[in-house]
């Protein structure tokens, strides 16, 4: 599973998720250019990657995926000469019933989790071409299965789904692989930004041990276990592929 000197791009890599694949990645030994929108917080992941690994070559950028996609790239490619793996995890996710949310919200989050994915994948297409690298896109159980309050969230990451193995088609022939990972409920602080209080994120972990088959949330180290897999060339023949990441609980049917 040899990631050496591999250049890759992992967006939302300032907290959770993103933040510990990029680490990951740092362990491993390649390249990892980190973008994010909050600055601090970009620092203290990079930071984390530099404590993996002491001699990982870093570009921190800070950077808004719905209007940088294309200057992303660019400054990558004028750091790095090339690109081999880009990690599309930014999103974000909000509540709301069809009776109550507006089309501001919808718009906001295709924007984010749909729009961007995109954007990254079509300006960084030709560069993975070159390298023979790969995509991995950050979806969600959402995107396999449908709830209550969520359905501009659920509607992206559904769309995000489709979109991997249409890509995975498109760029097969250029020996350029996409997949995508489907999380579960895992701890970090997005459920806190839709702003959960934490007497009631406490309630929420509870009432998950029931709605995960293996009857506990995941962790953002198991998530990102999961990337440096499809990222690696042990995955080599697997593209277009959809992996929940979820304890079972898209096998559940809760009552």
């Amino acid at each position: 599973m040899s990631l050496a000197e591999k250049v890759v791009i992992v967006t939302g890599a300032s907290s959770g998720i993103g933040a510990t694949t990029a680490e990951a990645f740092a362990k491993h030994g390649a390249k990892v250019v980190l973008v994010g929108r909050n600055e601090t917080n970009l620092k203290a992941a990079e930071a984390a990657c530099k404590a993996a690994n002491n001699k990982v070559e870093l570009l921190s950028i800070t950077a808004d995926v719905t209007v940088d996609a294309e200057r992303i790239i660019k400054t990558t490619i004028d750091k790095f000469g090339q690109l081999d793996v880009l990690v599309n995890n930014a999103g974000i996710a909000e509540l709301g019933h069809i009776l109550d949310i507006d089309v501001e919200q919808f718009d906001r989050i295709m924007n984010i989790n749909l729009r961007s994915v995109f954007l990254l994948t079509k300006f960084a297409a030709p560069h993975l071409v070159k390298t023979q690298g790969n995509i991995v896109n950050v979806s969600s159980i959402g995107g396999l299965r449908s709830f209550p309050d969520t359905s501009s969230y659920c509607t992206s990451k559904a769309a995000v789904d489709q979109f991997t193995r249409c890509i995975a088609l498109d760029l097969a022939a250029k020996n350029v692989r996409v997949n995508a990972v489907n999380p579960g409920v895992i701890v970090t602080e997005a459920h806190r930004r839709m702003g959960m209080s934490e007497e009631e994120y406490a309630k929420y972990l509870e009432h998950c041990k029931d709605t995960h088959a293996l009857g506990r949330v995941g962790s953002t180290k198991e998530v990102a276990d999961a990337i440096i897999f499809f990222a690696s060339d042990t995955a080599s023949f697997i593209t277009g592929a959809t992996l929940p990441i979820d304890g079972g609980k898209h096998a559940m049917c809760p009552r």
